[in-house]
């Protein structure tokens, strides 16, 4: 399998953008500012390199690119978090929950605004 481009400029092609030193702040970033985090690492597709999801105790939930399935393991063991294979074992529920909580937030905040932009 080829390995993705560095700049990911190229079209036509299911080689996709590696991840940057950017993606690994933000993730380190993340991981330090909740708790109860557990990662579920997430295979190469052919539309995605290979990521990292992070799922807080709440369900909030980041996801990003990192360099390989090995580096994310071992990111979550230097962070002392659990980590899974998200092809075996599937997303957490609360991070579903978590999504269908902002959904209805939203909606609830668009049927709440008249036609003039101002709450009814």
């Amino acid at each position: 399998m080829s390995r993705p481009l560095a700049d990911g400029a190229r079209t036509g092609s299911t080689r996709v953008r590696a991840a940057d030193d950017v993606d690994l702040e933000h993730l380190e970033t993340w991981v330090s500012a909740r708790r109860g985090v557990e990662g579920f690492v997430e295979p190469r597709t052919a539309v995605s390199e290979v990521t990292l999801l992070l799922v807080a105790h709440d369900g909030e939930w980041t996801r990003r690119r990192v360099p390989a399935v090995e580096w994310a393991h071992k990111f979550c063991n230097k962070h002392q978090i659990p980590s899974y294979d998200a092809a075996v074992v599937g997303i957490p529920q609360r991070m579903r929950d978590f999504n269908s909580r902002r959904k209805r937030e939203q909606q609830a905040r668009r049927d709440g605004l008249g036609s003039s932009g101002s709450p009814s």
